[in-house]
């Protein structure tokens, strides 16, 4: 006796966008304008002919520099906030400065709202917010300058480090780091 078989559904058709627009009247068909992808990091191959939906995400972003630049911004900046964390540390008036607030926690605390910050302007910048990127930034380096202060670091002697490792390859500067960092780090993965 034969097997009866099962007859095949037939698929449905994709029907394109272009292609519902023709059925319903008044309707402007769109056009799609095709952006040049950008090249993948490190030589990376794609699987499929499509960029992964968060590449896409990220090459759809339009990055535009800030409408409104204040005057005085420029790196020193940086070392005008020292200077201001630091004589709220020195005043320490816990009332009205969060900045000796902050250190009078402890450096247990300090550290624990650096990270925070620096968490959350690696969400927004990983999320493609760039508004919210730059204020979380700022958020990081206003934290970072409470680090510098309540650990007695100046702005100055991260600035020589910076200048000692211009033009200084960063992996050459990573391979000779004394092996008692890589120790201490608990890890040999050191980036």
């Amino acid at each position: 006796m034969a097997k009866a078989t099962k007859p095949r559904k037939a698929k449905p058709t994709k029907v394109k966008p272009a292609e519902k627009a023709k059925k319903k009247p008044g309707v402007k068909k769109k056009i799609a304008k095709k952006k040049a992808a950008l090249p993948l990091p490190g030589g990376l191959k794609l699987k499929g002919a499509k960029l992964p939906k968060r590449i896409r995400k990220v090459e759809a972003r339009v990055l535009e520099p800030l409408s409104v630049l204040p005057t005085g911004a420029d790196a020193m900046i940086l070392d005008r906030l020292w200077e201001t964390v630091e004589q709220r540390r020195l005043a320490g008036d816990i009332a009205t400065s969060h900045s000796a607030r902050l250190i009078a926690r402890g450096t247990a605390k300090v550290a624990q709202k650096f990270g925070e910050e620096a968490v959350e302007c690696l969400i927004e910048a990983t999320m493609g917010n760039r508004a919210a990127t730059v204020l979380e930034s700022a958020d990081v380096l206003y934290h970072l300058m409470v680090v510098w202060v309540d650990a007695g670091i100046r702005p100055a002697e991260v600035w020589a480090e910076l200048a000692r490792r211009q033009g200084i390859s960063g992996i050459a500067e990573k391979a000779a780091r004394p092996q008692g960092i890589i120790r201490a780090a608990g890890t040999t993965k050191l980036p």
